[in-house]
């Protein structure tokens, strides 16, 4: 699974405030017992230098192994009385054990090299905590989809039921949210401001991170911005550091609003780069945009607009502006 920069230092840095918690609580109930039952101090002395005493026995030859073996016991017999010793005194027997919040690995977030479960939790709750922050992906789901909103009545214009077909749409994302992989295909969605575009591409990227995946979400706008930070400021501001890779790697990207930003040459060329690569490497993209297919040529090179159209899953959304209703209801 593919997260962000960002999401892996965050989850780093709580494994290491939930080591740092553990052994700071350890440290300080060590320094209690000790001033009330010294004894202990030589105990644990006793337990301590048993891992030496192992390495010293690898020279031994023949002997090691005996030698191990009465070591081994002796140390349970010590650790023994350490309990003991504390139960009579009116403490836990692991009291002066460090209270990992995983057991497993410590806190450290790998097992022989292999990453922990833990570790693969918190990888995945950060990056929906970060998804929220950058948009309203709590409130989005698919059971707030209220399809009621939509007319329930066909479209002159169109010949389109606005209620039946994006039920329609919302089925598919339910199902393409359930059955996401990498190898997953791109989605185009299109139609007027205020139909529920970015909402249901929140619900799915709330999904998929909840199964594992990596997700990036953003404006065209703001992800656009990142690029150009990163290019006309690299080396200087780590923060952007990695920006075009995160967007060309990641299992799901999901660009909102595309059409909207200001467009550049450079931009332009940011954004066919990003949709031929990931393409090529077969990764799905979300597009959510107000412009038709035609729209869309006119706002960039036919390129862009043909690995699109060719590439992606085209979903028309239809209707009338929702937060409009909203709006009106509230008044």
């Amino acid at each position: 699974m593919s997260y962000s920069r960002k999401v892996y230092a965050r989850a780093a840095s709580e494994l290491e405030r939930r080591r740092d918690k553990a052994e700071r609580t350890q440290s300080m109930r060590r320094a209690e017992v000790y001033a009330k039952i010294p004894e202990l101090i030589s105990i644990d002395r006793e337990i301590a230098s048993a891992g030496a005493e192992v390495i010293r026995a690898i020279g031994m030859g023949e002997n090691a192994q005996q030698f191990i073996e009465e070591l081994a016991k002796k140390n349970l017999a010590s650790q023994q009385r350490r309990k003991d010793i504390l139960k009579e005194n009116g403490y836990p027997e692991d009291y002066l054990d460090a209270e990992y919040t995983c057991k497993k690995c410590r806190d450290t977030g790998f097992i022989g090299g292999v990453m922990c479960d833990c570790y693969k939790a918190l990888l995945r709750d950060t990056a929906l905590a970060e998804l929220n922050e950058l948009s309203p992906s709590a409130r989005s789901t698919f059971e707030s989809f209220n399809i009621n909103y939509y007319p329930d009545t066909v479209d002159p214009a169109t010949g389109i039921n606005p209620r039946s077909r994006m039920k329609e749409i919302l089925d598919f994302c339910r199902d393409y949210a359930a059955d996401f992989a990498t190898d997953s295909p791109s989605l185009l969605l299109y139609g007027a401001t205020g139909l529920g575009k970015t909402h249901l591409s929140l619900a799915i990227a709330s999904e998929a991170v909840k199964k594992g995946y990596g997700v990036i979400y953003g404006s065209a706008q703001n992800l656009m911005s990142r690029l150009e930070k990163e290019h006309f400021s690299s080396g200087r501001n780590s923060e952007y550091e990695g920006s075009e890779q995160a967007l060309l790697e990641c299992d799901l990207l999901i660009i909102d609003d595309l059409g909207a930003e200001f467009s550049t040459q450079f931009t332009v060329a940011e954004l066919y780069n990003i949709i031929n690569t990931r393409i090529m490497s077969r990764l799905p993209v979300i597009i959510s945009t107000n412009l038709t297919p035609d729209g869309l040529e006119q706002k960039y090179t036919q390129r862009i607009t043909s690995r699109i159209i060719g590439n992606y899953i085209s979903l028309y959304f239809c209707g009338k502006d929702i937060r409009q209703i909203k709006n009106t209801e509230q008044e």
